[in-house]
């Protein structure tokens, strides 16, 4: 019986269900996804961390990695200075050049 009314269904019930569906699609690929990809990448660089490594807290603080820990990362932010961060507030490597030598 279902089967008969789907087949029975006019042009006009098949438009009203195609309009949700192809503004679900636009959503998924065009804001869901990415969001998920750069999630993932920001994931994989927190795992990939490394002594040495000059970063970009997300409060802005720039600083060198001395010491990580499964959930910290110890960030020298000047001589004898450093702070410890939680690893989710690493937002990127500027680079593994000490500010030092970078600036001569």
């Amino acid at each position: 019986m279902f089967l008969t009314l789907l087949l029975q269904a006019t042009g006009e019930g098949l438009t009203s269900l195609l309009f949700p569906v192809a503004i679900g699609l636009v959503v998924y690929f065009f804001m869901i996804r990415p969001q998920q990809k750069r999630s993932n990448d920001a994931k994989k660089f927190r795992e990939t961390l490394t002594k040495g490594s000059r970063i970009v807290t997300i409060g802005g603080l720039h600083g060198l990695v001395v010491d990580l820990t499964e959930d910290t990362v110890v960030v020298e932010v000047d001589r004898g200075t450093k702070l410890r961060f939680d690893r989710s507030a690493i937002a990127r490597e500027v680079g593994n050049k000490p500010a030092e030598s970078a600036a001569s």
